[in-house]
């Protein structure tokens, strides 16, 4: 008698006592570096009793004396989430190859880190990157930016807590509903207790435990199919394995343009001007340290982005005559690489508890650093503006605290929502990428273009956010009538060893933008990958036209820090004049007296 699709699913869900035990070390480990690092904070104030201000420096951005190796490992695994670290080999398995060429956007973006942004923010001193758009700009461009942020991470947060619970019930039976409160409390309890170097110290914890679990699967599962060969052969036969594809086709979901020029536009929204990341370039001490960070951070991404891609050719070659997703072994795509996880570790007591550790980990990491970064910004961005007077440590304190237990509360509940969205999780998650165009064309024209002004940088940036989101509302509503359809790699049912009831997968949800050639291709139907590229073009195009109707800002009347050096050096340099060397007469113009230092004077010895 042949045993039935419920059954394999039952006998793989083998998470022993070993397993539960390196779960729970893993959190009781979090908790206590937030321990740890919250009682070394109270006897430094209690040492340091009479430096005011020195919390919020403290909690948000290490005071400034992060190493740089935790810096960057922490940047890594709160940049790889659950979302990441089990979507991508699902879209290796289901697409192929073609988006690897991230990889290129990836090197690019630490290019644009290195020379562009991060000279400009450490030269500032910032401790929330919108407070980049104040001095630029004005107060109403550094709250669009602030509001910008705290929504996408409100749609976020929610989902990095689901995708991971969703893995965890795979492999375990447990509802996600008993899991999420659980995860989303530990995560609270460590960045609220330790700040910035909790979050810093625990993203290296988990980093390493995330990375380690992968090589193990990739390791084992190759074993298991017959070898590195056979892994190549098998997915090379499929179409897999596949060249770039050079059409300048924009409706191409994934195209060597797409992930190239669309990922590095995409890549630098999130990492060059996105308060979670800048943060902790901003925690280390000077501008050297910041750079040899963003090195070893696209390092390990590549790293890690190269396991994740393994891992979904190894899914095709362990799974390549019996697809789960038709058979309903999986129930849904990101499931699929805790299906290969338990197939594979499932007799190893401990190692799948390992696994199960690394994708929460880096849930964990991403959530403590977006929770973090939320602080910062209601502090800076908010909370201190409103205050004519300077706020005491204890309330900063207070409302850093606060901030991060109601964010983490509030992704805590939407997880129920998010739970019964279906094809909507897909809309909200592409929505916010929606947003990040306008963003970027923000701090673009902050860095590149002195002559915009703040009203005409606003009417582009709301221009270029319902541009975008006109696109994505459009596409997502084709996509939910199946009048935009994609192509997927084909998978195979007839080696199956059990019985089941197979089903259309003809469409998975997943972000597509691939159809057939009797279809028109209007603009919504562009590939998600150029959706932060078209929203910042909108943005700045719009913002460039506006300045006929608005007027042009003075260049020579700006700071020169709050300009990249690429176009600093091409600025018109204030007259001697306006600083009378031998009578030492302040200027007026404030900005021109803080950015200068004239050599003769120097010389001379004024």
């Amino acid at each position: 008698m042949s045993i039935n699709v419920s059954q394999i699913s039952k006998s793989l869900q083998r998470f022993s006592w070993p397993d539960y035990l390196v779960f729970m070390l893993m959190l009781i480990s979090c908790m206590c570096i937030g321990v740890y690092f919250g009682w070394q904070d109270h006897l430094k104030k209690k040492h340091h009793r009479g430096r005011r201000g020195s919390e919020a420096l403290d909690y948000l951005v290490g005071g400034r004396k992060m190493k740089v190796f935790p810096v960057a490992m922490s940047l890594v695994a709160s940049f790889i989430s659950g979302i990441s670290l089990l979507g991508t080999s699902t879209e290796i398995y289901v697409y192929g190859t073609q988006y690897c060429y991230i990889f290129i956007a990836v090197v690019l973006t630490g290019f644009a880190l290195h020379y562009i942004y991060l000279p400009v923010f450490h030269e500032l001193q910032l401790t929330s990157t919108y407070e980049y758009l104040d001095r630029r700009f004005d107060r109403r461009i550094r709250l669009f930016g602030s509001v910008t942020y705290i929504i996408t991470s409100i749609i976020w947060i929610p989902i990095v807590i689901y995708v991971p619970s969703l893995a965890f019930a795979q492999v375990t039976g447990i509802n996600i509903h008993l899991t999420s409160p659980v995860i989303c409390a530990v995560c609270i309890f460590y960045t609220c207790i330790g700040g910035l170097k909790a979050v810093v110290w625990t993203d290296v914890i988990q980093g390493v435990i995330m990375l380690a679990s992968m090589i193990v699967v990739a390791i084992k599962a190759t074993v298991q199919v017959g070898g590195l060969n056979v892994v190549i052969e098998r997915n090379y036969e499929s179409g897999r394995i596949e060249a770039p594809i050079w059409d300048l086709d924009m409706t191409i979901r994934h195209s060597f343009w797409s992930t190239v020029v669309g990922g590095f536009v995409y890549w630098n929204s999130v990492n060059g001007c996105n308060q979670s990341m800048v943060q902790r370039y901003l925690s280390l001490p000077n501008l050297k340290a910041a750079r040899k960070a963003v090195w070893f951070f696209v390092i390990g991404i590549i790293v890690i982005l190269s396991f994740c891609v393994y891992n979904g050719l190894l899914i095709y070659a362990m799974y390549h005559d019996c697809d789960p997703l038709q058979t309903g072994l999986a129930k849904q795509k990101d499931q699929l690489v805790p299906l290969l996880v338990m197939s594979v570790l499932g007799d190893y007591p401990g190692l799948t508890g390992c696994f199960v550790a690394g994708v929460f980990s880096a849930a964990l990491s991403s959530l403590s650093t977006g929770m973090n970064s939320l602080a910062a910004v209601v502090l800076e961005d908010f909370v201190k503006p409103a205050c004519k007077e300077k706020l005491s440590d204890r309330t900063t304190a207070y409302i850093m605290r606060s901030t991060v237990i109601f964010f983490g509360l509030l992704g805590t509940a939407l997880v129920f929502v998010v739970e019964h969205l279906g094809q909507v999780l897909q809309l909200s998650m592409s929505l916010s990428g929606a947003a990040l165009g306008a963003s970027l064309a923000v701090y673009i024209i902050g860095l590149f273009m002195p002559w915009i002004n703040a009203t005409s940088t606003l009417v582009g940036a709301c221009s270029g956010i319902v541009s975008a989101m006109y696109i994505v509302l459009r596409a997502q509503t084709d996509i939910a009538n199946k009048v935009l359809t994609f192509e997927t790699k084909p998978t195979s049912i007839e080696g199956c060893t059990y019985s089941f009831v197979a089903k259309n997968v003809t469409n998975l949800g997943l972000d597509v933008n691939n159809f057939t050639e009797n279809h028109s291709k209007p603009i919504h139907h562009m590939s998600y990958m150029y959706y932060t590229l078209f929203g910042a073009l909108i943005s700045i195009s719009v913002a460039q036209l506006a300045t006929f109707v608005f007027g042009k800002q003075d260049p020579d009347e700006l700071d020169r820090k709050l300009i990249t050096p690429i176009v600093r050096k091409y600025l018109r340099k204030p007259s001697i004049n306006k600083y009378d060397v031998q009578l030492g007469k302040q200027i007026t113009d404030e900005n021109v007296c803080k950015t200068y230092e004239f050599q003769d004077a120097e010389k001379n010895g004024h």
